[in-house]
C-alpha cells in the first residue's frame, strides 16, 4: 500500500488523536521524521484505557506502528509506557519479538509522564523549542489509542464510530466500556453500575487536566479517555470549582513568592521560560493583563503547581489559563520564544511521583481501584454526535432530518482545504435533530 494511499485511508476514517487535543492524524503523519513516539503512558491517575489496549491489542498496535513508520519514513518506533504496566509489557514484548526497528522504553511512574514535551526529552533527550511540537526535533508522537484506530482505517476500512472510556471512583462497578461516540456519560455511569454516593462531583478525563461537568449533559467524542466520579467535599473537587476572581484575589494577598510552584513546573524543568511565581507576582501587581504575561503561553497546563506544589492552597494554574485567555481576546501573542532551551541538570529529580500527587489530593482510596475491559459494545438507543470532535474547523453536516443512516456512514465533512476531520454515524437509525453543534440520531 502506498504512502498516500495509508493517509486517505486515516482521513477517510476520521482520525484524531485520542489521547487528548484532537490533532486530525492525516495531518500530523504527513512528514517525514527520525522517530516515531507512541505515548502509552497515561500519566494521569486512575485512567486506564490505554494500558488495556496495548495489553489486549499488541499485534493491532505493532501493525498500526507499521503504517506510521512507512507513512513518515523514521528509522525508529519507540512505545514508552510506564514500567508498572506488567501485562502490556508482556504482551508487547511477545508481539515485538521479530520487530527490528520497534522497541520499548519503560518509563518510572511520575507525572507528567505523558505530556508530548516530556516524553520526547524522556526518550529521546532532545528538548522541543518553546511553542514548538515534536517535529521540530524531528519525531512525531502518537497515542497508542490513535494508534490503534489507525490499524482499523487501514487494515480493515474501519470508520472512527467507537471509543474505550474508563468510569471509576465513586461508582458500583468500575470498569473500562467499549461504547459509540455519542453516548451518553450517564448511560456510561449506570454500565459502572451508578453513584453511590450522594454528595458527589463528575469529572470529565483525568483528575489534573480533566473538567468538572454537569454529566447528564455530556457525550462521548473521540478523544473522551475517562469518567471520575468523586465526593465533592475533596479539595481537588474545590479548587477546580472555585471562582477565578476569588482566585485571583487570593493571589494578591497571599502568594509568598516561594517559587515552588517553578521548581515543580514540568515545562520550566525542560529550559521554557515558564515561572509560575512572576505570573502570581505580576497578577498581584498589574493593572492589566498586557505583554508582560506573554510566558503564560508556555504553560501546559498540567495543573501541578496548582493541585500539588503551592504551600498557601493557591492555583497558578487557573491564574494561567485566565491570563491566556485574556492575552487571546487582546490579539496579543507570545514573542522571542527560545529555540534552543536546555533541561535542567537535575531533570529526573524534579519529577512528581505520581503516588505522591495521588496523596496530596487525597485521593489514594482510588488509586489502585481496577477498572477492567468490558468488550461487549454497548448499544444506545440514542447518540449525539459532537461537530468538533478535533482540532480546526467544525465538520459540516452531509445528512438532513429525517435521513436514515447506517452505522459508519459520513455523517459530517471537513472541506479539503481546511483542517479538522469527518464524522460518521456510530449506529445505524434515523437523523432526528441537527443543531449547530451536533447530531442526535435515534437507533
Amino acid at each position: 500500500m502506498t504512502r498516500e494511499k495509508i493517509l486517505e485511508k486515516i482521513r477517510d476514517a476520521g482520525v484524531v488523536g485520542a489521547g487528548g487535543a484532537g490533532f486530525p492524524a492525516y495531518v500530523k503523519l504527513n512528514t517525514k521524521v527520525e522517530y516515531v513516539l507512541i505515548n502509552g503512558a497515561e500519566c494521569e491517575p486512575f485512567l486506564q484505557v490505554d494500558q488495556q489496549i496495548m495489553s489486549y491489542f499488541p499485534d493491532k498496535i505493532i501493525k498500526g506502528i507499521k503504517y506510521i513508520l512507512k507513512v513518515t519514513s523514521a528509522k525508529k518506533a519507540v512505545i514508552a509506557l510506564k514500567a508498572k504496566y506488567k501485562n502490556s509489557i508482556n504482551a508487547l514484548k511477545s508481539a515485538l519479538k521479530k520487530e527490528k526497528n520497534i522497541e520499548l522504553y519503560l518509563l518510572d511512574n511520575f507525572y507528567p509522564a505523558g505530556d508530548e514535551q516530556t516524553l520526547t526529552y524522556t526518550v529521546l533527550k532532545r528538548v522541543i523549542p518553546e511553542a514548538g511540537i515534536p517535529l521540530n526535533v524531528g519525531a512525531v508522537v502518537s497515542n497508542v489509542g490513535t494508534v490503534y484506530n489507525i490499524y482499523n482505517a487501514v487494515e480493515n476500512d474501519k470508520k472512527v464510530v467507537n471509543k474505550f472510556v474508563t468510569v471509576t471512583g465513586e461508582v458500583k462497578s468500575p470498569g473500562t466500556f467499549l461504547v459509540p461516540v455519542g453516548t451518553s456519560f450517564k448511560e456510561l455511569i449506570s454500565l459502572a453500575g451508578g453513584i453511590i454516593i450522594d454528595n458527589y462531583t463528575v469529572i470529565s478525563g483525568g483528575p489534573m487536566m480533566g473538567k468538572v461537568v454537569d454529566y447528564t449533559k455530556e457525550f462521548v467524542s473521540k478523544t473522551t479517555s475517562g469518567i471520575i466520579v468523586l465526593p465533592s467535599d475533596n479539595e481537588l473537587i474545590k479548587k477546580k470549582t472555585s471562582d477565578i476572581r476569588y482566585d485571583i484575589k487570593l493571589s494578591k494577598t497571599l502568594c509568598i513568592q516561594c517559587n515552588t510552584c517553578t521548581e515543580l513546573c514540568p515545562r520550566n524543568a525542560l529550559g521554557h521560560n515558564i515561572k509560575p511565581h512572576l505570573i502570581m507576582r505580576k497578577i498581584g501587581f498589574a493593572s492589566e493583563i498586557d505583554e508582560n504575561f506573554v510566558d503564560a503561553f508556555l504553560c501546559c497546563e498540567c495543573g501541578v503547581c496548582g493541585y500539588y506544589a503551592c504551600p498557601m492552597g493557591l492555583k497558578p494554574v487557573e491564574v494561567i489559563k485566565y491570563v491566556k485567555k485574556e492575552l487571546i481576546e487582546k490579539g496579543i501573542k507570545p514573542a522571542d520564544l527560545n529555540k534552543k532551551p536546555q533541561a535542567d541538570n537535575l531533570y529526573e529529580i524534579r519529577n512528581l511521583p505520581t503516588e505522591k500527587l495521588v496523596s496530596r489530593l487525597n485521593l489514594d482510596k482510588y488509586y489502585h481501584i481496577s477498572a477492567p475491559m468490558n468488550f461487549q459494545e454497548y448499544q444506545p438507543n440514542k447518540v449525539r454526535v459532537l461537530l468538533q470532535q478535533h482540532i480546526g474547523v467544525a465538520a459540516v453536516p452531509v445528512v438532513k432530518e429525517g435521513d436514515r443512516v447506517k452505522k459508519e456512514q459520513l455523517i459530517a465533512s471537513v472541506p479539503a482545504d481546511k483542517l479538522g476531520a469527518n464524522i460518521h454515524s456510530p449506529i445505524t437509525g434515523k437523523v432526528v435533530k441537527i443543531l449547530k453543534k451536533y447530531i442526535e440520531i435515534q437507533k
